[in-house]
């Protein structure tokens, strides 16, 4: 399972509900995590595989034993704002610092269409956060400040001019 990067457009359509079951929707996410974990990430949106699905798996240890996998999840963001430096897979080596609630509320349905709902704090609500933004068609960068976008602008032009269509 490949990545797509920036500008890729699947990374910026809003994804498309998951009516479950869904045939082959447990092998997508079970390739997700393994594309995760190779590429040391703890998060993985499908949008970021080019499939516009409501669906991500996360992890605050970048660890798939320790992975939420979550299908149609809704997040709702509370508490102060946090500065934490982040990054995406979607932009290797890019990174930096923005701001989010430092917790999130969130329900979301497993695989077998089972629903949850939990309560998260510090690095997995950042996590989750970043991740719901790709279900959005969201980018980090769309939140940094306009001075770390300033700074991170030879990076995206690289990453335009090598994209190809796939």
């Amino acid at each position: 399972m490949e990545i797509v990067y920036y500008p890729d457009p699947a990374l910026r359509r809003r994804a498309d509900a998951v009516a479950l079951p869904r045939e082959g929707l447990a092998e997508l996410a079970q390739a997700m995590l393994l594309a995760m974990k190779e590429a040391e990430g703890v998060g993985l949106a499908a949008p970021q595989v080019a499939e516009g699905l409501r669906l991500f798996v996360a992890s605050g240890t970048g660890e798939i034993e320790h992975a939420l996998v979550c299908v149609n999840p809704v997040v709702q963001p509370f508490g102060p704002v946090v500065e934490f430096e982040e990054g995406c897979l979607s932009l290797p080596g890019v990174r930096a610092v923005i701001t989010r609630p430092e917790g999130v509320r969130m329900s979301w349905e497993d695989l077998s269409g089972a629903r949850h709902e939990g309560e998260f704090h510090a690095l997995m609500a950042r996590i989750l956060q970043h991740e719901y933004d790709h279900l959005e068609g969201v980018l980090f960068f769309d939140r940094m400040t306009p001075a770390d976008r300033l700074r991170v602008r030879p990076d995206l032009d690289a990453f335009e001019a090598q994209y190809r269509p796939r």
